[in-house]
């Protein structure tokens, strides 16, 4: 049964929780998807960040990027930035306008993520995560 294939309930979790996150992000009225948070939590942590490392880091597409990143310049939740010498690519950072919004909901994403290991031990939370892992390094 598919049910029982353990890659299937990977992304079965991973599918239940960004649904989890939507949920509670369209019901605080926060105007953001899951996966623009995905990308203003990355620039957040990078500073200055090429939309082809942003691509790398998020694991999409090079054109998405470029989609999702045009609706956060337009709510004026990031900054392009001309790389000099290189008129193709831009840089990547938050505006004072992202960076306090993503400060402000931080607190919310992290009740996510309390939320998800709920009844997980410390041992269990480090057994999860070396086995996810050691899946990720057999099928890169």
């Amino acid at each position: 049964m598919i049910e029982e294939i353990l890659l299937f309930q990977i992304d079965k979790t991973s599918k239940v929780a960004k649904q989890y996150s939507q949920r509670e992000f369209d019901r605080l009225g926060l105007n953001i998807t899951v996966e623009q948070w995905i990308l203003l939590k990355i620039v957040h942590e990078s500073n200055h960040i090429s939309q082809k490392e942003l691509a790398e880091k998020s694991l999409r597409d090079p054109a998405s990027i470029t989609r999702t990143l045009d609706l956060l310049q337009k709510k004026e939740l990031i900054n392009r930035l001309p790389i000099p010498e290189n008129r193709r690519q831009y840089n990547i950072n938050l505006s004072k306008k992202g960076a306090a919004f993503v400060q402000k909901n931080m607190p919310i994403v992290d009740a996510h993520r309390k939320k998800s290991i709920e009844g997980l031990s410390e041992k269990d939370q480090q057994t999860l995560n070396n086995l996810l892992k050691r899946i990720q390094e057999n099928m890169n």
